[in-house]
Protein backbone atom coordinates (compact mmCIF):
# COMPACT_ATOMS: atom_id res chain seq x y z
CA UNK A 1 0.00 0.00 0.00
CA UNK A 2 1.30 3.37 0.07
CA UNK A 3 2.29 5.64 3.15
CA UNK A 4 0.51 8.87 2.33
CA UNK A 5 -1.49 7.63 -0.99
CA UNK A 6 -4.00 9.23 -2.14
CA UNK A 7 -7.09 8.22 -1.37
CA UNK A 8 -10.24 9.35 -2.79
CA UNK A 9 -13.69 9.56 -1.24
CA UNK A 10 -16.90 9.31 -3.12
CA UNK A 11 -19.32 12.19 -2.80
CA UNK A 12 -21.62 11.39 -5.26
CA UNK A 13 -23.22 14.28 -7.23
CA UNK A 14 -25.08 14.16 -10.88
CA UNK A 15 -21.51 13.21 -12.57
CA UNK A 16 -18.70 13.79 -10.38
CA UNK A 17 -16.78 11.22 -7.56
CA UNK A 18 -15.50 13.53 -4.80
CA UNK A 19 -11.48 12.77 -3.83
CA UNK A 20 -10.55 12.94 0.24
CA UNK A 21 -7.74 12.08 2.21
CA UNK A 22 -9.23 9.58 4.43
CA UNK A 23 -7.64 10.79 7.20
CA UNK A 24 -9.12 14.12 6.87
CA UNK A 25 -12.34 15.96 8.20
CA UNK A 26 -14.75 15.26 5.27
CA UNK A 27 -14.08 11.82 5.27
CA UNK A 28 -16.54 9.15 5.52
CA UNK A 29 -14.55 7.40 7.95
CA UNK A 30 -15.05 9.52 11.27
CA UNK A 31 -13.09 12.09 12.75
CA UNK A 32 -9.16 12.57 12.02
CA UNK A 33 -6.63 10.96 13.84
CA UNK A 34 -2.93 12.51 14.78
CA UNK A 35 -0.63 11.19 11.78
CA UNK A 36 1.70 8.51 12.35
CA UNK A 37 4.21 10.10 9.76
CA UNK A 38 6.81 7.38 10.39
CA UNK A 39 4.22 4.83 9.95
CA UNK A 40 3.23 6.46 6.87
CA UNK A 41 6.43 6.85 5.71
CA UNK A 42 7.57 3.23 6.20
CA UNK A 43 4.26 1.60 4.26
CA UNK A 44 5.34 4.12 1.40
CA UNK A 45 8.63 2.58 1.46
CA UNK A 46 7.28 -0.88 1.45
CA UNK A 47 4.90 -0.11 -1.82
CA UNK A 48 7.62 1.38 -3.78
CA UNK A 49 9.55 -1.87 -2.54
CA UNK A 50 6.59 -4.02 -4.01
CA UNK A 51 6.71 -1.99 -7.29
CA UNK A 52 10.58 -2.29 -7.86
CA UNK A 53 10.44 -5.94 -6.97
CA UNK A 54 7.29 -6.33 -9.53
CA UNK A 55 9.00 -4.58 -12.49
CA UNK A 56 12.21 -6.25 -11.96
CA UNK A 57 11.26 -9.63 -11.85
CA UNK A 58 9.19 -9.32 -14.76
CA UNK A 59 12.03 -7.77 -16.98
CA UNK A 60 13.74 -11.18 -15.87
CA UNK A 61 11.39 -13.47 -16.09
CA UNK A 62 -16.96 8.00 -25.17
CA UNK A 63 -19.52 8.57 -22.71
CA UNK A 64 -20.61 11.14 -20.72
CA UNK A 65 -17.97 11.86 -17.65
CA UNK A 66 -18.78 10.81 -14.20
CA UNK A 67 -17.38 12.14 -11.32
CA UNK A 68 -16.36 11.56 -8.41
CA UNK A 69 -15.22 13.98 -5.02
CA UNK A 70 -12.43 13.08 -3.86
CA UNK A 71 -10.69 13.64 -0.31
CA UNK A 72 -7.37 12.64 1.58
CA UNK A 73 -8.51 9.49 4.10
CA UNK A 74 -6.87 10.05 6.85
CA UNK A 75 -9.55 9.37 9.19
CA UNK A 76 -9.48 5.96 7.90
CA UNK A 77 -6.21 5.56 9.30
CA UNK A 78 -4.00 5.42 5.97
CA UNK A 79 -2.85 8.58 4.13
CA UNK A 80 -4.40 7.48 0.91
CA UNK A 81 -6.83 9.53 -1.20
CA UNK A 82 -10.37 7.33 -1.22
CA UNK A 83 -13.51 7.21 -3.14
CA UNK A 84 -16.66 6.30 -2.36
CA UNK A 85 -18.46 3.77 -4.49
CA UNK A 86 -21.59 1.52 -4.56
CA UNK A 87 -21.68 -2.56 -4.88
CA UNK A 88 -24.33 -4.81 -5.24
CA UNK A 89 -28.24 -4.34 -5.18
CA UNK A 90 -29.44 -2.61 -3.50
CA UNK A 91 -26.17 -0.83 -3.46
CA UNK A 92 -23.46 -0.53 -0.26
CA UNK A 93 -21.33 2.22 -0.35
CA UNK A 94 -18.29 1.65 0.77
CA UNK A 95 -14.94 4.08 0.23
CA UNK A 96 -11.95 2.15 -1.24
CA UNK A 97 -8.48 3.73 -1.81
CA UNK A 98 -8.09 4.56 -5.54
CA UNK A 99 -5.13 3.27 -6.83
CA UNK A 100 -3.18 3.55 -10.51
CA UNK A 101 -0.54 1.36 -9.73
CA UNK A 102 -3.14 -1.81 -9.11
CA UNK A 103 -5.75 -3.70 -11.40
CA UNK A 104 -7.77 -5.51 -9.35
CA UNK A 105 -10.58 -4.09 -7.49
CA UNK A 106 -11.72 -5.50 -4.33
CA UNK A 107 -13.16 -5.22 -0.96
CA UNK A 108 -14.42 -7.37 2.16
CA UNK A 109 -17.03 -9.89 2.21
CA UNK A 110 -18.81 -11.62 4.71
CA UNK A 111 -18.57 -14.07 6.12
CA UNK A 112 -14.96 -13.57 6.98
CA UNK A 113 -13.78 -16.96 7.54
CA UNK A 114 -10.42 -16.45 8.02
CA UNK A 115 -9.48 -13.50 9.22
CA UNK A 116 -9.83 -9.71 8.51
CA UNK A 117 -8.80 -6.23 9.79
CA UNK A 118 -10.96 -3.77 11.05
CA UNK A 119 -12.74 -1.58 8.61
CA UNK A 120 -14.72 1.15 9.59
CA UNK A 121 -17.60 0.95 7.10
CA UNK A 122 -19.91 -2.22 7.68
CA UNK A 123 -18.57 -5.04 5.27
CA UNK A 124 -20.33 -6.10 1.83
CA UNK A 125 -22.43 -9.26 2.34
CA UNK A 126 -22.81 -10.86 -1.20
CA UNK A 127 -26.02 -12.90 -0.16
CA UNK A 128 -27.98 -9.38 0.80
CA UNK A 129 -27.38 -8.80 -3.21
CA UNK A 130 -29.40 -9.77 -5.69
CA UNK A 131 -26.63 -9.22 -8.49
CA UNK A 132 -23.85 -10.75 -6.86
CA UNK A 133 -22.59 -14.34 -8.56
CA UNK A 134 -19.47 -16.19 -8.17
CA UNK A 135 -16.94 -16.89 -12.11
CA UNK A 136 -16.73 -20.34 -12.65
CA UNK A 137 -13.22 -21.42 -13.01
CA UNK A 138 -14.86 -23.34 -16.60
CA UNK A 139 -15.78 -19.57 -18.34
CA UNK A 140 -11.96 -19.03 -18.97
CA UNK A 141 -12.14 -15.77 -16.78
CA UNK A 142 -10.45 -16.94 -13.80
CA UNK A 143 -7.11 -16.16 -15.41
CA UNK A 144 -7.67 -12.84 -14.89
CA UNK A 145 -8.24 -12.36 -11.26
CA UNK A 146 -4.36 -12.29 -10.55
CA UNK A 147 -1.27 -14.38 -11.38
CA UNK A 148 -2.22 -16.60 -8.40
CA UNK A 149 -5.76 -17.51 -8.99
CA UNK A 150 -6.90 -20.69 -8.36
CA UNK A 151 -10.15 -22.67 -7.65
CA UNK A 152 -12.18 -23.86 -4.97
CA UNK A 153 -15.03 -26.47 -6.13
CA UNK A 154 -14.63 -25.25 -9.27
CA UNK A 155 -15.07 -21.30 -8.12
CA UNK A 156 -13.06 -18.89 -9.07
CA UNK A 157 -10.40 -17.62 -6.23
CA UNK A 158 -7.96 -14.76 -6.08
CA UNK A 159 -4.91 -13.91 -4.03
CA UNK A 160 -3.29 -10.13 -4.29
CA UNK A 161 0.27 -9.19 -2.16
CA UNK A 162 2.01 -6.07 -1.04
CA UNK A 163 5.18 -5.73 -0.37
CA UNK A 164 4.97 -4.75 2.85
CA UNK A 165 3.29 -8.35 3.63
CA UNK A 166 -0.75 -7.22 3.38
CA UNK A 167 -2.77 -9.03 1.03
CA UNK A 168 -6.42 -9.89 -0.06
CA UNK A 169 -7.66 -13.38 -1.02
CA UNK A 170 -11.51 -14.67 -2.00
CA UNK A 171 -13.49 -15.40 -4.45
CA UNK A 172 -13.48 -13.71 -7.84
CA UNK A 173 -16.75 -12.29 -8.61
CA UNK A 174 -19.54 -10.40 -11.12
CA UNK A 175 -21.54 -7.61 -9.28
CA UNK A 176 -22.95 -4.07 -10.11
CA UNK A 177 -20.74 -1.58 -9.36
CA UNK A 178 -22.36 2.15 -9.18
CA UNK A 179 -20.06 5.32 -9.64
CA UNK A 180 -22.73 7.99 -9.51
CA UNK A 181 -27.02 7.59 -9.69
CA UNK A 182 -26.65 7.37 -13.41
CA UNK A 183 -23.31 5.84 -13.95
CA UNK A 184 -23.21 2.01 -13.52
CA UNK A 185 -20.95 -0.55 -14.74
CA UNK A 186 -22.55 -3.94 -14.63
CA UNK A 187 -21.68 -7.33 -14.83
CA UNK A 188 -17.78 -5.09 -13.11
CA UNK A 189 -15.77 -7.73 -12.01
CA UNK A 190 -13.76 -7.68 -8.17
CA UNK A 191 -12.61 -9.62 -5.39
CA UNK A 192 -14.60 -10.08 -2.35
CA UNK A 193 -12.24 -10.88 0.03
CA UNK A 194 -13.06 -13.18 2.85
CA UNK A 195 -9.03 -13.05 3.75
CA UNK A 196 -7.49 -9.82 4.03
CA UNK A 197 -4.52 -9.04 5.99
CA UNK A 198 -2.43 -5.92 6.38
CA UNK A 199 -1.80 -2.01 7.04
CA UNK A 200 -5.22 -1.14 5.01
CA UNK A 201 -6.59 1.48 7.42
CA UNK A 202 -10.15 1.30 8.42
CA UNK A 203 -11.07 1.44 4.29
CA UNK A 204 -13.19 -1.09 2.82
CA UNK A 205 -10.65 -2.12 0.08
CA UNK A 206 -9.01 -1.44 -3.22
CA UNK A 207 -10.12 0.55 -6.55
CA UNK A 208 -7.80 -0.83 -9.65
CA UNK A 209 -7.36 1.84 -11.96
CA UNK A 210 -4.17 0.50 -13.74
CA UNK A 211 -3.77 -0.83 -17.32
CA UNK A 212 -4.68 -4.41 -16.91
CA UNK A 213 -7.84 -5.99 -17.95
CA UNK A 214 -9.31 -6.78 -14.87
CA UNK A 215 -9.27 -2.45 -14.01
CA UNK A 216 -11.76 -0.58 -13.64
CA UNK A 217 -10.51 1.31 -16.65
CA UNK A 218 -10.63 -1.58 -19.20
CA UNK A 219 -13.95 -2.90 -17.68
CA UNK A 220 -15.77 0.04 -18.41
CA UNK A 221 -13.84 1.10 -21.69
CA UNK A 222 -16.79 0.89 -23.74
CA UNK A 223 -19.14 3.94 -21.52
CA UNK A 224 -15.74 5.88 -20.94
CA UNK A 225 -13.12 4.86 -23.56
CA UNK A 226 -10.45 3.77 -21.28
CA UNK A 227 -10.12 7.47 -20.52
CA UNK A 228 -10.06 8.94 -16.57
CA UNK A 229 -8.72 12.16 -14.48
CA UNK A 230 -8.21 13.33 -11.35
CA UNK A 231 -7.28 15.81 -8.88
CA UNK A 232 -5.82 15.41 -5.51
CA UNK A 233 -6.36 18.09 -2.63
CA UNK A 234 -3.57 20.45 -1.59
CA UNK A 235 -5.08 19.60 1.92
CA UNK A 236 -6.72 17.30 3.65
CA UNK A 237 -9.58 19.33 4.32
CA UNK A 238 -9.83 19.62 1.01
CA UNK A 239 -11.81 17.89 -1.98
CA UNK A 240 -10.89 16.84 -5.40
CA UNK A 241 -12.24 14.75 -7.73
CA UNK A 242 -11.95 11.46 -10.09
CA UNK A 243 -13.43 11.45 -13.48
CA UNK A 244 -14.40 8.70 -16.15
CA UNK A 245 -14.55 9.30 -19.67
CA UNK A 246 -12.96 12.15 -21.96
CA UNK A 247 -14.12 15.55 -20.08
CA UNK A 248 -13.48 18.65 -21.59
CA UNK A 249 -9.42 19.79 -20.97
CA UNK A 250 -8.24 22.58 -18.76
CA UNK A 251 -6.73 25.34 -21.21
CA UNK A 252 -3.41 24.63 -19.14
CA UNK A 253 -3.09 21.16 -20.17
CA UNK A 254 0.01 19.63 -21.86
CA UNK A 255 0.44 15.96 -22.73
CA UNK A 256 3.26 14.16 -22.51
CA UNK A 257 3.75 10.14 -24.04
CA UNK A 258 2.79 7.75 -22.61
CA UNK A 259 5.75 4.95 -22.74
CA UNK A 260 5.07 1.23 -23.59
CA UNK A 261 6.52 -1.37 -21.03
CA UNK A 262 5.82 -4.79 -21.68
CA UNK A 263 7.82 -6.17 -18.60
CA UNK A 264 5.38 -3.87 -16.37
CA UNK A 265 2.09 -3.50 -19.05
CA UNK A 266 -0.42 -2.35 -15.76
CA UNK A 267 1.67 1.18 -14.83
CA UNK A 268 1.87 4.39 -16.65
CA UNK A 269 5.35 5.07 -17.83
CA UNK A 270 6.39 8.74 -19.13
CA UNK A 271 9.53 9.84 -20.40
CA UNK A 272 11.53 12.38 -17.27
CA UNK A 273 13.90 14.35 -18.87
CA UNK A 274 14.60 17.01 -16.46
CA UNK A 275 14.23 18.75 -12.92
CA UNK A 276 14.76 22.27 -11.71
CA UNK A 277 14.90 23.80 -8.15
CA UNK A 278 14.42 27.53 -7.81
CA UNK A 279 14.85 28.07 -11.85
CA UNK A 280 17.91 26.28 -12.32
CA UNK A 281 17.74 23.08 -14.51
CA UNK A 282 20.22 20.97 -13.23
CA UNK A 283 22.91 18.92 -14.23
CA UNK A 284 21.71 15.74 -15.09
CA UNK A 285 22.74 13.54 -17.43
CA UNK A 286 20.35 12.42 -20.12
CA UNK A 287 21.26 8.61 -19.50
CA UNK A 288 20.11 8.67 -15.81
CA UNK A 289 16.56 8.94 -16.45
CA UNK A 290 16.29 6.67 -19.39
CA UNK A 291 18.15 4.08 -17.70
CA UNK A 292 15.52 4.20 -14.87
CA UNK A 293 11.99 4.49 -16.73
CA UNK A 294 9.46 6.41 -14.84
CA UNK A 295 5.73 5.96 -13.74
CA UNK A 296 3.35 8.32 -12.40
CA UNK A 297 1.66 6.73 -9.79
CA UNK A 298 -1.70 7.34 -7.38
CA UNK A 299 -0.70 5.30 -4.65
CA UNK A 300 3.11 6.22 -3.79
CA UNK A 301 3.38 9.48 -1.83
CA UNK A 302 6.89 10.50 -2.30
CA UNK A 303 8.54 11.43 -5.69
CA UNK A 304 11.55 8.20 -6.17
CA UNK A 305 14.03 9.51 -8.37
CA UNK A 306 17.79 8.08 -9.80
CA UNK A 307 20.15 8.64 -6.26
CA UNK A 308 22.11 11.11 -8.77
CA UNK A 309 19.17 12.89 -9.81
CA UNK A 310 17.82 12.86 -6.02
CA UNK A 311 21.41 14.09 -4.60
CA UNK A 312 21.63 16.63 -7.41
CA UNK A 313 18.20 18.06 -6.72
CA UNK A 314 19.02 17.88 -2.33
CA UNK A 315 21.74 19.73 -2.92
CA UNK A 316 20.50 22.80 -4.90
CA UNK A 317 17.45 22.92 -2.41
CA UNK A 318 19.34 22.61 0.65
CA UNK A 319 21.47 25.84 -0.90
CA UNK A 320 18.42 28.02 -1.32
CA UNK A 321 17.40 27.15 2.12
CA UNK A 322 20.50 28.03 4.02
CA UNK A 323 18.60 30.23 6.11
CA UNK A 324 16.40 28.05 7.89
CA UNK A 325 18.11 25.74 10.95
CA UNK A 326 18.01 21.99 10.10
CA UNK A 327 16.01 19.39 11.57
CA UNK A 328 16.83 15.48 12.07
CA UNK A 329 16.24 13.19 9.51
CA UNK A 330 12.59 11.76 10.11
CA UNK A 331 12.66 7.96 8.07
CA UNK A 332 13.67 7.87 5.16
CA UNK A 333 13.50 11.72 4.27
CA UNK A 334 17.24 13.50 4.99
CA UNK A 335 16.54 16.86 4.63
CA UNK A 336 14.64 18.49 7.07
CA UNK A 337 14.11 21.88 8.74
CA UNK A 338 12.91 23.34 11.71
CA UNK A 339 11.01 26.18 10.74
CA UNK A 340 9.58 27.02 14.36
CA UNK A 341 8.85 31.40 14.95
CA UNK A 342 9.17 31.27 10.93
CA UNK A 343 5.77 32.60 10.02
CA UNK A 344 6.63 33.51 5.99
CA UNK A 345 8.90 30.58 4.85
CA UNK A 346 10.36 31.01 0.89
CA UNK A 347 10.76 27.46 -0.41
CA UNK A 348 11.94 27.14 -3.66
CA UNK A 349 10.15 25.86 -6.80
CA UNK A 350 10.63 22.55 -7.53
CA UNK A 351 9.80 21.59 -11.54
CA UNK A 352 10.06 18.13 -13.31
CA UNK A 353 9.97 17.95 -16.90
CA UNK A 354 8.76 15.43 -19.16
CA UNK A 355 8.83 14.19 -22.66
CA UNK A 356 6.72 16.67 -25.78
CA UNK A 357 8.04 19.89 -23.34
CA UNK A 358 5.90 19.39 -20.45
CA UNK A 359 6.49 20.92 -17.21
CA UNK A 360 5.09 20.03 -13.74
CA UNK A 361 5.95 22.78 -11.73
CA UNK A 362 5.03 21.15 -7.90
CA UNK A 363 2.26 22.50 -5.92
CA UNK A 364 3.74 24.32 -2.65
CA UNK A 365 1.93 21.77 -0.70
CA UNK A 366 3.84 18.68 -2.67
CA UNK A 367 7.27 20.00 -1.80
CA UNK A 368 8.02 19.91 1.98
CA UNK A 369 6.59 17.09 3.97
CA UNK A 370 5.08 19.12 7.08
CA UNK A 371 5.28 16.56 9.94
CA UNK A 372 5.43 18.99 12.16
CA UNK A 373 6.31 22.90 12.15
CA UNK A 374 10.15 21.72 14.27
CA UNK A 375 10.11 18.54 10.98
CA UNK A 376 9.68 20.12 7.54
CA UNK A 377 11.18 17.76 5.07
CA UNK A 378 12.08 18.02 1.19
CA UNK A 379 9.15 15.05 -0.17
CA UNK A 380 11.37 13.36 -2.61
CA UNK A 381 13.37 10.40 -1.96
CA UNK A 382 16.19 8.65 -3.99
CA UNK A 383 16.45 5.10 -5.11
CA UNK A 384 18.70 2.20 -3.54
CA UNK A 385 19.61 1.12 -7.16
CA UNK A 386 20.38 3.51 -9.85
CA UNK A 387 18.37 1.33 -12.11
CA UNK A 388 15.18 0.87 -10.15
CA UNK A 389 12.12 3.24 -11.40
CA UNK A 390 11.69 6.48 -10.90
CA UNK A 391 8.30 7.06 -9.46
CA UNK A 392 5.88 10.65 -9.50
CA UNK A 393 4.21 10.27 -6.32
CA UNK A 394 0.83 11.77 -5.41
CA UNK A 395 2.22 14.79 -3.13
CA UNK A 396 3.87 15.85 -5.95
CA UNK A 397 0.61 15.67 -8.09
CA UNK A 398 -1.29 17.80 -5.67
CA UNK A 399 -3.74 20.13 -7.25
CA UNK A 400 -3.23 19.19 -10.74
CA UNK A 401 -5.56 17.67 -12.78
CA UNK A 402 -4.03 14.49 -14.30
CA UNK A 403 -5.28 12.93 -17.09
CA UNK A 404 -4.45 9.17 -18.27
CA UNK A 405 -5.52 8.80 -21.63
CA UNK A 406 -4.52 4.97 -22.67
CA UNK A 407 -5.99 4.65 -26.01
CA UNK A 408 -4.10 8.13 -27.49
CA UNK A 409 -1.01 7.12 -25.75
CA UNK A 410 -0.72 10.33 -23.50
CA UNK A 411 -0.65 11.67 -19.55
CA UNK A 412 -1.95 14.94 -19.25
CA UNK A 413 -1.22 17.57 -16.34
CA UNK A 414 -3.27 20.81 -15.80
CA UNK A 415 -2.30 23.28 -13.02
CA UNK A 416 -5.34 24.44 -11.24
CA UNK A 417 -7.52 21.38 -11.54
CA UNK A 418 -9.23 21.41 -8.19
CA UNK A 419 -10.34 24.58 -8.65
Amino acid sequence: MGFERAQLFIAVDSSKLSVVHRHGPCSPLGQPKRANHRRNLREDHFRVRSIHHRISTNLAAAAAAPTLPSHLGLSLGTADYIVTVGIGTPKRDLSLVFDTGSDLTWTQCEPCTTSCYSQKEPMFDPQQSSSYSNISCSTGECSLASSQSGCLDSTCIYLVQYGDGSYSSGFFAEETLTLTPSDVVTTFKFGCGESNIGLFGGVAGLLGLGRGQVSLVSQSADQYGGVFSYCLPPFASSAGYLTFGASSASPNMQFTPLQSNSAAPSFYFVEMVGISVGGKVLPIQPEVFSTAATIVDSGTVLTRLPMSAYTALRDEFRSHMSGYPTAPPLSILDTCYDLTGHDNVSVPGVAMQFGGGVNLNVDASGILYVADISQACLAFVGNVNETDVSIVGNMQQKTYSVVFDAPNNVIGFGAGGCS
